[in-house]
């Protein structure tokens, strides 16, 4: 089976250049939840430089709390939150000579449009504004509203699984303002990776560049995905 590995990066974590040749995606932030024009360059570089596929990663204007605290957002808001985001990292893209092939939603906004309807059209306006939207694939959360929705237009959906953060039996994300929201065990994480893969049926997994131990748990997910036969490839 495909697996890709993705990562967020261009926040100024520090980790891209340590990930950057262990994933086969990247998730590039397009400057509003975190990181600067530099930041993602740089990260754009980096992704051209060891071949791995770029995806826009746009969220909330929140950097006191890195785009993870849900706002309440009118659908044309985030229509134009978008519309900017992804209008932004595509002109740094373009500059950098790399191509944009998917888009993926960050933080609270990920939550938000894989729940709600009203944010997850917003969000896709969004998309067709820019892309092609019969082609440009998007990755969100298996069984959402926003997995609905793209399939429903006819676009690509992805569904991404998370090694770092720990779920609820509805299959949504312990929320970060609990204390057991994130995984710190490399074992635990690799059984995680494990179980999504077998019985959540995912196509690419997510390390957060800003999780503590991201580097050893990206190593560590790569061998055993390798040694149970995956081939890791970027899904775009």
């Amino acid at each position: 089976m495909l697996i890709d590995l993705n990562a967020d990066l261009g926040e100024g974590a520090g980790t891209d250049a340590d990930l950057m040749p262990l994933i086969t995606s990247a998730n590039i932030s397009c400057g509003f939840h975190a990181g600067d024009a530099e930041t993602v360059i740089r990260a754009l570089e980096l992704a051209g430089h060891n071949g791995v596929c770029v995806g826009a990663h746009p969220g909330y204007l929140d950097r006191e709390h890195s785009g993870r605290r849900e706002l309440p957002f009118e659908r044309d808001h985030i229509l134009f939150l978008g519309l900017q985001q992804l209008g932004a990292l595509r002109a740094l893209a373009d500059w950098i000579n790399v191509p944009v092939n998917y888009v993926k939603p960050h933080g609270a906004l990920y939550h938000q449009v894989c729940r709600d309807g009203s944010y997850a059209e917003g969000f896709m306006h969004a998309v067709y504004g820019f892309f092609d939207p019969k082609r440009l694939p998007v990755v969100g959360l298996p069984g959402s509203v926003l997995h609905s929705l793209v399939e429903k237009c006819g676009t690509p959906f992805i569904p991404e699984g998370f090694a770092d953060r720990r779920y609820r039996p509805d299959g949504t994300l312990v929320p970060r303002t609990e204390s057991n929201a994130i995984l710190h065990d490399v074992k635990e994480v690799v059984e995680q990776v494990e179980w999504l893969v077998r019985e959540k049926g995912v196509r690419t997994i997510c390390v957060h560049g800003d999780t503590p131990g991201a580097v050893d748990f990206v190593r560590a997910v790569r061998v055993a995905l390798l040694e149970a036969g995956h081939e890791l490839k970027a899904f775009a």
